[in-house]
């Protein structure tokens, strides 16, 4: 194939509703959604939640210290279980409309006598399980099965992931809730557009260089710069330059880079010296995207780590804003008569990957304009 010849998606399909429910069912319904990381729900009782695309989940430790996933909506009237985005239910997961109780393994155990349902069948009213996998200590979610698993996904990188032990992460802080009125796919290009880094980002350049590269496996775009031994003219990035060698909880040879990896279709994480962040990019409708991210951290602690995760903080403050505005501009030139698509360079080999995937799987995508 003449990589020179591909075109970007069409600008209709980041702004067209009926397009936006076809990525709904062909797409989300057996796409790999991520609820948080075993140590968000270490005891019995605990538990984390998601609500994607009008669908609830919840993951729950039992008892016996499995974690279980299941749709987070009660058997009689649909309400809510989970309520919190990090919590624990005890030893019996109550439902807050009409006391129905469900066991951390999620079978139906009581329903108050007075309400009447003396011939309730409780066994067949146990909570609908989801299809769960956990990688390196991460909980993914999917709602149909079919395709391949996160670790086959994940493969190409699994091996370079091991140094940072993954596994032993702990949350630190909760998940944030960022609303940005744009497609879910504009936030993903930008976070797998490499040319834009040394021209938007002068942070990053400072940091990075002319070491900032990217490539595309099948499941996977990843990213990564090393960071430069000459010292930044800015303080944050100076100062946290300067730290890099105390971070001794991983090997040396990490301790200077940053990595990041997409996977299909709208998961990221970030993968730093100090901290390991993941970014999930949820579709709301054909013009808003909720990003929900939050911050893992080794168990260890020393102020030099706390010093770097502070820097690291004000650093990307300033990278997310400077996206923000350019994920904004585009989603409104998307609206522009003038546009239909633009030409991709073979060197944005993440965007071609995923434009390709998106028109198989959605055979519309193809087409300049919205089908009448």
């Amino acid at each position: 194939m003449d990589l020179s010849q591909i075109s970007s998606l069409p600008a209709w399909t980041y702004t067209d509703p009926r397009f936006f429910e076809l990525e709904r069912e062909g797409i989300f319904r057996a796409a790999w959604q991520i609820m948080g990381h075993v140590n968000d729900a270490p005891g019995a009782g605990d538990y984390v939640t998601l609500d994607f695309l009008g669908e609830r989940i919840v993951t729950l430790r039992g008892g016996d210290g499995v974690l279980r996933s299941f749709h987070n909506v009660c058997r009689h009237r649909a309400a809510k279980l989970a309520t919190e985005a990090r919590g624990s239910c005890g030893h019996r997961l109550v439902c807050p409309y009409h006391a129905w109780s469900y066991g951390l393994d999620g079978k139906l155990v009581n329903v108050p006598k007075w309400q009447g349902f003396d011939n309730l069948d409780l066994t067949s009213h146990g909570l609908k399980p989801v299809e769960q996998e956990i990688f390196q200590g991460f909980i993914f979610v999917r709602l149909e099965s079919g395709g391949p698993s996160v670790a086959d996904m994940m493969a190409p990188y699994a091996d370079e992931l091991l140094p940072y032990e993954l596994e032993r992460l702990v949350p630190n802080g909760r998940v944030t809730l960022r609303p940005r009125r744009v497609n879910w796919k504009n936030v993903g290009d930008n976070y797998s557009d490499g040319m834009h880094i040394q021209v938007a980002h002068p942070g990053l350049s400072r940091l990075f260089g002319a070491t900032y590269a990217i490539e595309a496996r099948e499941w996977v775009d990843k990213m990564s710069g090393q960071l430069q031994q000459n010292a930044s003219e800015n303080w944050s990035e100076r100062a946290y330059q300067s730290l890099l060698s105390t971070l001794t909880h991983i090997p040396a040879d990490r301790r200077r880079a940053w990595v990041y990896y997409k996977l299909w279709p709208n998961i990221a994480f970030d993968i730093y010296p100090d901290q390991v962040d993941f970014m999930q990019f949820i579709p709301v409708s054909a013009t808003e995207t909720m990003i929900r991210e939050i911050a893992y951290v080794h168990p260890e602690r020393s102020r030099e780590l706390g010093a770097a995760r502070y820097l690291n903080w004000r650093i990307n403050r300033q990278v997310n804003a400077e996206d923000t505005t350019l994920i904004e501009g585009v989603q409104a030139g998307m609206d522009s008569s003038s546009y239909t698509s633009g030409p991709l360079s073979p060197n944005e080999v993440c965007l071609i990957s995923f434009t390709q995937r998106m028109r198989r799987l959605i055979p519309q995508a193809n087409l300049e304009a919205p089908p009448t």
